[in-house]
C-alpha cells in the first residue's frame, strides 16, 4: 500500500519536473525509497547555496547537497549543482515549486550570459 502511494509520487513529481525543465537543465537521480529526488543541475553558474536562497526567498525550500558531504578530500562540482527536493507534498504545490524553481535556474543562466 505504501510503495505504490510513493511511487505514484515519484512519477508525478518527475513528470512535473520534466514539463518545466529540461535535462539539460536538470537530471533526476534514480529514485530508491527515499521521500525526495536528487536533482543534478549540471553547469549550474551558482552554487546550490545561492540557488537555495533564492528559492526560499520565494517561499520554496529544498536542501542543498553540499551540507551532506563534510570533509571531502577532492573537490566535486556535483556538491555545489545537486539539491533534494521532497516529494510529498501535493501536485498543485508541487508544480508552483518547480515553476518557481525552473525560474530561478533559468534567471541564473541567462545573469551568467549577461
Amino acid at each position: 500500500m505504501i510503495k505504490p502511494f510513493y511511487q505514484a509520487k515519484v512519477a508525478q513529481t518527475s513528470a512535473i519536473l520534466r514539463r518545466h525543465l529540461s535535462e539539460e537543465r536538470c537530471l533526476i537521480h534514480k529514485p530508491e525509497g527515499a521521500i525526495f529526488l536528487w536533482l543534478w543541475f549540471r553547469d549550474l553558474p551558482i552554487t546550490n547555496e545561492a540557488l537555495y536562497q533564492r528559492l526560499k526567498a520565494r517561499g520554496v525550500l529544498m536542501v542543498p547537497d553540499h551540507v551532506f558531504f563534510p570533509g571531502l578530500e577532492q573537490a566535486w562540482p556535483n556538491i555545489h549543482q545537486c539539491m533534494r527536493m521532497n516529494y510529498v507534498p501535493d501536485a498543485e504545490n508541487i508544480e508552483r515549486a518547480v515553476n518557481i524553481l525552473a525560474e530561478e535556474i533559468e534567471k541564473a543562466f541567462t545573469d551568467q550570459a549577461a
